[in-house]
C-alpha cells in the first residue's frame, strides 16, 4: 500500500531521499483522520527549504503533513510540536492560519514527529507573476497591500486570550534572537566570512528597546502566504508556522522588507531573493513600510535594524542548509551553490547597516 504518486499544480513527486514509510504512515492515519481509509498518494510541495511538507491525498480528501529536515537539526529548531501548538490555538481567531487535526511524537511512525494540518486552496507567488494576477497593475497592488494588512492583522491577536502566553520570553527578545542567530552560524559554518563577523558586532552594538509584545510569525513573506484564486488581494493562509513566538513586532516587518524585490535595489541585491515585487503596480519597499506604520501606529524609525538583521538571519538559515548539504545530509541539488548566497545576504545587509546611519545603543 506505497503512495502512488499524485500531481498538483503546486505540489510535484516526493524527492527520492525525502520519502516517508507510506506504509505505516498509510495505516496510522487511517482511523485517525476522516477520509483516510481510500489509498495514500502523496506529493511535495517544492517551496520550502527547511521543515519538509508533503500533500497527502487520499482519494478526494486531501491534507498536509509537515516534519522536520533530513539530518541532525540545530537545539530547539523544527520543533513539531510547538508549531502544532501555535496552529492549535491561532486557527480559531486568526483565519489564515490552517488548521491542525493531528500531532504524531511517535518515532516508530515515520522517525520523526510530525503533524499533520488541513489542505487549503489557492495561489502561492514565488518567482513568477500568477495569471490570475497577470498585468492588472491595481491588482498588484491590492495584493501588496493585503500582505502588509494580513501581517497588521496577526499582530493585533489577543495572544493571552488565545491560550498563548507560554508561547515565549518577550522580555529581552530581540538581544537573545541576535545572540542566538550569531551562535546558529558558529554551529554551521563551513569557512569564515568577515561580512558575518562584522554584521554580528553591528547588532550587538545597535539593540533597540521593543515595543510590547505580540505573536511573532518570525518568517512571513511572500511565498509564505497564500492568495485566494477567485480574488488574489484575500489572503486564505500563512504557512510555516515553525517560529512563531511572542516578541518585538518589528522582527516580521524587517523580514518581510528583506524579501520584498525593490525597484531600487542595486544589482547584487536583485540576484538574492525573488524579483516579484519589484515588477510595476507593486508597493516599493518603502510603501510598504509606511503603510504598515499606518495600520498599526507603531513607530518605525529604526527599521534599518531590523531590516539587517532579517539580511543577517537569512544568511545564517541558508548556512544552515548549506552545510546539511555539504555534510551529505541531504543530496537536494538545489543547495549546492548556498554557500555564495550566504556572501551575496551578508554583503546586503552590511550595505542596509551602512546606509542607516544607526549609531551603537539604542538611541
Amino acid at each position: 500500500m506505497g503512495a502512488e504518486p499524485a500531481s498538483e499544480g503546486d505540489t510535484a513527486p516526493v524527492r527520492p531521499d525525502e520519502a516517508l514509510d507510506w506504509n505505516t504512515l498509510a495505516c496510522y492515519l487511517r482511523d485517525r483522520l476522516p477520509g483516510a481509509e481510500a489509498p495514500l498518494a502523496a506529493t511535495q510541495f517544492p517551496g520550502g527549504h527547511s521543515n519538509l511538507t508533503y500533500c497527502l491525498c487520499f482519494g478526494a480528501q486531501e491534507y498536509v503533513l509537515r516534519r522536520p529536515p533530513l539530518g541532525p537539526v540545530a537545539p530547539t529548531a523544527h520543533d513539531m510540536t510547538r508549531e502544532h501548538r501555535v496552529l492549535s490555538a491561532l486557527w480559531r481567531v486568526f483565519p489564515p492560519a490552517p488548521r491542525p487535526y493531528l500531532l504524531c511524537e511517535d518515532p516508530a511512525v515515520i522517525g520523526v514527529p510530525f503533524y499533520v494540518m488541513e489542505r487549503r486552496q489557492g495561489i502561492v507567488v514565488r518567482t513568477a507573476i500568477p495569471p490570475e494576477i497577470g498585468s492588472d497593475l491595481a491588482l498588484r497592488r491590492r495584493v501588496g497591500e493585503a500582505v502588509v494588512d494580513t501581517l497588521a492583522a496577526l499582530h493585533a491577536v489577543d495572544w493571552e486570550g488565545a491560550g498563548l502566553a507560554g508561547l515565549g520570553r518577550p522580555a529581552g527578545f530581540v538581544e537573545r534572537q541576535v545572540r542566538g542567530w550569531a551562535e546558529r552560524y558558529e554551529r554551521a559554518k563551513t569557512r569564515d566570512i568577515a561580512a558575518i563577523r562584522d554584521l554580528a558586532r553591528w547588532l550587538a552594538e545597535r539593540i533597540p528597546p521593543s515595543p510590547p509584545p505580540v505573536l511573532v510569525h518570525n518568517d512571513y513573506k511572500l511565498d509564505n502566504v497564500m492568495l485566494d484564486r477567485a480574488d488574489p488581494a484575500r489572503i486564505v493562509a500563512v504557512f510555516d508556522w515553525e517560529m512563531a513566538t511572542l516578541g518585538d513586532p518589528l522582527v516580521d516587518l524587517g523580514l518581510l522588507l528583506c524579501y520584498w524585490a525593490d525597484r531600487a535595489d542595486p544589482p547584487a541585491r536583485r540576484q538574492l531573493v525573488s524579483q516579484v515585487t519589484a515588477e510595476p503596480g507593486f508597493p516599493t519597499r518603502a510603501e510598504v513600510l509606511a503603510r504598515y506604520a499606518a495600520r498599526t501606529g507603531r513607530d518605525v524609525s529604526r527599521i534599518a535594524f531590523y531590516e539587517t538583521f532579517a539580511l543577517y538571519k537569512v544568511a545564517v538559515v541558508v548556512q544552515q542548509i548549506y552545510v546539511r548539504y555539504h555534510r551529505g545530509q541531504t543530496q537536494d541539488a538545489r543547495f549546492a551553490t548556498f554557500e555564495d548566497r550566504v556572501v551575496g545576504l551578508a554583503e546586503a545587509a552590511l550595505e542596509v547597516a551602512e546606509r542607516s546611519g544607526l549609531q551603537g545603543g539604542a538611541s
